[in-house]
């Protein structure tokens, strides 16, 4: 796989002092034509599954040859493994915390590895920090995987085994499927892990969340203002909205909540 030169970043960092620029300083010090991409910095502190959905919803849309680094990392110092996937012509690096295990779960192709550290010497990286491997290890790795100066095979072990993802995929039976509520974005929409596939044979769905019933509409401007909504969004998953409002403060819910859809007519 020829590598693209882009690296895209995921944080529960925020915005607030140094560190994600810190890693960019790291990964230009050793790659200074990297063109790095910050895909999230917002992500709820110490919640991979959210990095995980949007990391497995984004990446399709970069060259071929990205490496996409994600760190959201309750375990950082721990004996807890640094995964290293090759999938879909693109590079994936991640704690082995559950972030990457949903994309990995249905990737029949990829390539998985443990990080061996006993590569870093190798690669003139020191002894990294307990507190921020994120600068001492993701960063260099990164620079070295998108410059081509080596591989997921030549740093790594391969495994065939990780950590599980946190959430469990929706549960489909005849018409119902729930699923649970992933994320909420700026706007304090309720995002889901419930793919648009798996309700579009539904003739009549109606979606339940935090004791409400609402109505699939195509898009945000057929809801009067005030009123909830459900639909598919740009990322091809169900959403809940409150027109030129927040549905997130208005049912009082947030990530974790569980989410359901029915179908009034059966087939």
């Amino acid at each position: 796989m020829k590598p693209s030169g882009v690296i895209t970043l995921t944080t529960d960092f925020g915005h607030k002092g140094p560190f994600s620029a810190v890693m960019q300083g790291v990964i230009i010090g050793r790659f200074p034509e990297a063109r790095i991409i910050d895909l999230a910095h917002d992500i709820p502190a110490q919640w991979p599954p959210e990095a995980g959905f949007w990391v497995s919803r984004s990446y399709q849309y970069f060259p071929r040859g990205t490496v996409h680094l994600a760190i959201v990392d309750p375990g950082v110092g721990t004996e807890r493994d640094i995964l290293i996937v090759e999938y879909d012509h693109h590079i994936f690096m991640a704690p082995d915390n559950g972030l990457l295990a949903r994309m990995l779960d249905g990737a029949d192709q990829a390539s998985v590895f443990n990080l061996d550290l006993d590569a870093l010497p190798r690669l003139n990286i020191p002894t990294p920090s307990m507190t921020f491997h994120g600068r001492d290890i993701f960063a260099p790795i990164a620079a070295e995987l998108a410059a081509g100066s080596t591989t997921p095979a030549a740093i790594g072990i391969p495994v065939s085994e990780w950590i599980p993802a946190w959430l469990d995929e929706p549960d489909v039976s005849a018409g119902k499927v729930s699923g649970v509520i992933v994320t909420v974005d700026a706007f304090g929409n309720l995002i889901s892990n419930i793919d648009a596939k798996l309700i579009e044979e539904f003739r009549q769905p109606t979606v339940h969340v935090a004791g409400h019933d609402i109505e699939i509409l195509a898009t945000y401007g057929r809801a009067k203002p005030g009123d909830y909504l459900a639909l598919i969004n740009s990322f091809g998953v169900l959403e809940v909205a409150k027109a030129e409002s927040s549905a997130a403060n208005g049912l009082g819910t947030d990530r974790g909540a569980p989410i359901t859809v029915t179908d009034g007519v059966q087939t």
